[in-house]
């Protein structure tokens, strides 16, 4: 798997967990994949939550892209979640949710 690959399969893992969305730069052209970096050591990730609590919403979010990394060779890397905004939407929503 090339990294261009493993990255659209880790935002599309990501699509899945509810509350989390991938943090992209202020540009032009909205791309979801500036919000992943690739390298042996560490696979980096940043988001915005959309939904609280946070710690569950990263578990999740872990095991999909644990799921994706299987088997490449960003198996081994760590792996970083960084939350860089929550979205006020967050406030709206019962937790329950």
């Amino acid at each position: 798997m090339t990294a261009d690959e493993a990255v659209e399969k880790i935002v599309g893992a990501l699509a899945d967990v509810a509350g989390l969305r991938p943090a992209t730069p202020v540009l032009p052209v909205s791309r979801e994949s500036l919000a992943v970096d690739l390298s042996p050591e560490v696979v980096r990730i940043r988001l915005i939550a959309t939904r609280l609590p946070i710690p569950p919403l990263l578990d999740r979010a872990a095991g999909a892209v644990r799921e994706v990394l299987a088997g490449t060779a960003w198996e081994s890397a760590r792996l970083r979640l960084e939350v860089t905004d929550l979205d006020g939407a967050a406030f709206a929503r019962p937790t329950s949710q």
